[in-house]
């Protein structure tokens, strides 16, 4: 029997011995100690489809990011498919009952091998989940491979099963026993002792299945899920697996639904604020139910635990509910001196908890905990977006769902990684792209005070890939829409809705704004409180697409696409700066811009000659080396559609009603390796795939955060070879001015000009020894730093994030190696390679070093250096308290070592 069965076991045994109808819903991990099994390929496997595709004749997955979006392809069945079985799974999401499903006879797959309770999957691998099967590689290298570049160059697609087991006690008779799930890639369907579930088709949608007309108490219960993952399927790294979290969740019969809960806070001020709740309640029992609910409001700490006694109830509730029928009770209260929830840093995220008790006279038959915050907001389409009254400038940026050399298996530890070192940046806001999150996500942003923009779609009916969303579009839109309003709407952290990303639907007219009011329709009947928006990358401010927005979002738009000279007679997007005209024609609208820049650099390659441009697209010669395949740092360099860093900056200064921006991207990801699709992740983070910061980190937090004395010097100073010759000296600062020295010799002293956000030293000539930058503001000194050339590589130094971490196996320690010269400096062009081991209870998870040509296995403990740094990431083992160390090997280098301690 596995752990998990062990704790589910030892669970409802517990609960077994409490009177049954007191007893409060339970929601248990279900990761551990699944069988897992992928076919060879696609080509071996079952039958057991849930559509048949469009066969894929050609495709080339290094098409530009902003190509038109194509028709769908029209396919007939020929073979049984299990789309009728599966459709019934989302008819809690459709509105109009005539429209729901209803399940055809019969039970497609009960007689196939894997979903019976017997048979021997003892040569399957176990694995834990979260789990993504394909992060591990091989990569796949060279041309035409299975899987290309813009998809990350691993083995994502192909079908797998997954099984699992569980016992209940008898106590658990007459529970609501569900199954769910966070996350699956993708066209998941679950059997549970042989009998078809249902499913869920989208891979980034999370829902539940109910388990209980299959379940067998105090017997074994066999579960089996078959998923489906397509080739040519996404335009990034999708992962493959069961890549979130699975969750069994026991109930009363008599319950508070999922997701069924909404609060909407209204006439906000640090006085006071009205709080309307609502509960939808479910009576799955055999007679009709007298209910009362009792809801009380708490405080919640930074931990998420109640905090304190109750500071308001609302007035009881009570209903009498039939059997099999749901009922939704509204209530509403005044809350005195609210704790308001807002962004860090200039507010504090302060949050609530209401907690519900289903009551039958004195038996409490089921609590509900329903988190949230208490904010007001205002968008204002001449300056932007207030919270709470306070005017917040939006610094965002995108980010995608894999977590780098972790693949796509959310993990806690490495998403809260990402989400501080933003900050650190002066991110305050995070555009979800492009796709539903995973629910523990959304907690981060609402206990770190971080805005979030979140979405759904990539696709509506016309396709990007040839097996994208568009297939399910037309059968699942409604479904994937409503379930990600209701899981999320009560995070204080999300501000707006988006339905749609550079969706094809923008090129036809008044039809595809017909389709993106009846996907806003949807939204604003789950959620009537927050605005809906789609990203425009070609759509202009007089298109009925435009109009149907509530508020305007542009990508790449505002500053202009593909306006310099050699783009001209192309038939590529050519757009002129559009922030005026949007803002004239929709003068009532919000203006933000959703996806800027698309700046790409290689952290700590620098390439000669500099461009004397503020933004240029990246030619050999210009930026790039289509050799090496590595983009300059000097980060002056964009995708053609996209503008640099400080061209953004100039067109926002200028048009200051613009809400803010969302910059592509926040953190490298895995896939569209843009410009050089040979390789396999992307160049355009302000933080590589290691998580090492590039320079064009630096320039954000001079904008982003003015009060922090910072200056920071590019290039690195190792030029061996390069004495004498021209070695430009770029520097970012949040003072207004700086003095360069050279080997303490004065270069000169500049001050940034109107819209400059740089300060340039063209002419500085390489020799060895010390650059030296002395920051100002408003005349005083505010800022230096130093870059020194470097020895030759003599040892290594290691650095973790965290030298204590949890003994759960889901807490990790990001380590991060330097190569050091004797006297402990940095050597920024070291690439010596490095073998990590491990003594003690610890193990290593992943390596990484930001290098997006590396085809090295992620798991491999041996990597090379790029420009002089290697990433390590270890967790305990065995879920054992203790200690563990961690120890760097290189030929001709002097061992490091760290301790990890391990509570």
């Amino acid at each position: 029997m596995s752990t998990s069965q062990l704790l589910l076991l030892a669970t409802f045994s517990l609960l077994a011995m409490q009177p049954v109808l007191a007893q409060e819903r339970e929601r248990i991990s279900f990761n551990e100690g699944w069988r897992f099994f992928k076919y060879a390929s696609m080509n071996e496997a079952d039958s057991l489809i849930y559509d048949v595709r469009p066969e894929i004749l050609k495709f080339d997955d290094s098409n530009n990011a902003d190509a038109k979006p194509t028709d769908a392809i029209e396919v007939k069945t020929r073979q049984q498919v299990l789309k009728p079985w599966v459709m019934p799974t989302g008819n809690d999401f459709i509105a109009n009952p005539s429209s729901r499903y209803v399940r055809p006879p019969g039970n497609p797959g009960e007689d196939f091998p894997f979903v019976q309770p017997d048979f021997n999957d003892s040569d399957w691998k176990i694995v834990n989940l979260p789990h993504d099967w394909a992060i591990k590689g091989p990569f796949f290298t060279g041309k035409d491979p299975e899987v290309g570049g813009g998809m990350g160059r691993l083995p994502s697609h192909g079908v797998a099963w997954y099984r699992n087991s569980f016992t209940l006690n008898q106590a658990d008779a007459d529970n609501q026993i569900y199954l769910d799930i966070d996350g699956a890639m993708s066209y998941s369907m679950v059997w549970l002792n042989g009998q078809l579930v249902g499913g869920w088709p989208y891979g980034y949608s999370s829902y539940r299945l109910d388990l209980t007309p299959h379940i067998k108490v105090g017997e074994e219960n066999q579960l089996a899920i078959r998923l489906d993952n397509p080739p040519k399927s996404s335009r990034w790294y999708p992962g493959g697996g069961i890549y979130r979290n699975v969750w069994l969740v026991k109930t009363s019969p008599v319950h508070v639904k999922h997701w069924g809960t909404q609060v909407i806070s209204s006439n906000i001020s640090s006085k006071s604020a009205d709080i309307a709740f609502t509960v939808a309640l479910k009576n799955h029992s055999d007679k009709t139910q007298e209910l009362t609910l009792t809801n009380q409001i708490f405080e919640l700490d930074k931990n998420s635990q109640i905090s304190g006694d109750a500071v308001a109830s609302f007035d009881n509730k009570s209903v009498i509910l039939p059997k099999g029928e749901e009922s939704e009770l509204t209530a509403s209260l005044t809350l005195k001196n609210p704790k308001l929830w807002g962004p860090l840093p200039k507010q504090q995220p302060n949050r609530y908890t209401i907690v519900t008790n289903v009551m039958h006279g004195d038996r409490q038959l089921d609590t509900f905990h329903t988190n949230f915050g208490i904010r007001s907001l205002r968008f204002d389409p001449d300056s932007g977006v207030y919270v709470n009254g306070q005017h917040i400038p939006l610094q965002g940026v995108n980010q995608h769902h894999d977590l780098g050399p972790l693949g796509a298996a959310f993990n806690l530890s490495a998403a809260k990684r990402q989400l501080e070192v933003l900050k650190e940046m002066g991110v305050n806001a995070i555009r979800m792209a492009h796709n539903p999150p995973a629910p523990e996500l959304l907690e981060l942003t609402d206990k770190m005070g971080i805005l979030v923009l979140n979405e759904s779609f990539d696709s509506w009916y016309k396709k990007k890939t040839p097996l994208d969303f568009h297939l399910i579009f037309a059968d699942w839109h409604e479904q994937d829409l409503r379930a990600l309003v209701r899981r999320d709407r009560n995070h204080p952290s999300v501000i707006m809705w988006y339905i749609g990303n550079e969706v094809g639907e923008q090129y036809t007219g008044e039809d595809g704004a017909r389709i993106a009011r009846q996907l806003k329709a949807i939204v604003k009947s789950e959620d009537p409180t927050r605005p809906v928006t789609a990203s425009m990358n070609w759509a202009k401010a007089d298109f009925p697409f435009t109009a149907a927005m509530d508020l305007i979002s542009l990508n790449y738009q505002g500053e202009g696409i593909r306006q310099l000279p050699e783009f001209e007679g192309t038939d590529r997007i050519r757009t002129p700066p559009s922030y005026p005209a949007f803002h004239q024609a929709h003068p009532d609208k919000v203006i933000l811009s959703s996806e800027t820049a698309s700046a790409f650099s290689s952290r700590g390659i620098y390439l000669f000659p500099v461009t004397d441009e503020t933004s240029a697209p990246v030619r050999d010669g210009r930026g790039g080396d289509s050799t090496s395949h590595q983009v300059s740092s000097y980060e002056l360099h964009a995708v053609d559609f996209g503008s640099s860093a400080d061209k953004v900056f100039k067109y926002l200064d200028r048009h200051p009603f613009v809400a803010g921006q969302f910059v592509w991207n926040g953190w490298d990801y895995i896939g569209e390796p843009t410009p050089y699709y040979s390789s396999r992740s992307s160049y355009s983070g302000m933080i590589d795939l290691a998580g090492f910061k590039k320079d064009r980190f630096y320039i954000y937090q001079s904008e982003w955060r003015p009060e922090l004395p910072m200056v920071h010097i590019l290039p690195h100073w190792n030029w061996h070879g390069r004495e004498g010759k021209i070695t430009p000296v770029h520097i970012f600062t949040s003072g207004d001015e700086v003095e360069l020295f050279v080997n303490g010799k004065s270069q000169g002293r500049k001050k940034k000009g109107a819209f400059e956000y740089r300060l340039r030293f063209d002419n500085v000539r390489f020799q060895p020894g010390t650059l030296k930058a002395v920051a100002y503001k408003e005349g005083k000194k505010w800022a230096v730093e130093t870059v020194k050339t470097s020895g030759k590589p003599a040892g290594m130094r290691l650095s973790p994030d965290h030298n204590v971490i949890d003994s759960d196996e889901e807490d990790l320690s990001f380590i991060t190696l330097d190569i050091i010269d004797a006297n402990g400096q940095i050597v920024p062009t070291a690439t010596n390679e490095v073998k990590f081991s491990v003594s003690g209870n610890g193990r290593i998870i992943a390596t990484a070093n930001g290098d997006s040509t590396n085809f090295t296995p992620f798991p491999s403990p041996t990597r090379k250096a790029f420009s002089g740094k290697v990433l390590v990431i270890v967790k305990s083992k065995n879920g054992q308290p203790g200690s563990f160390t961690v120890t760097a090997n290189s030929e001709g280098l002097e061992s490091a070592h760290v301790k990890i301690n391990v509570k």
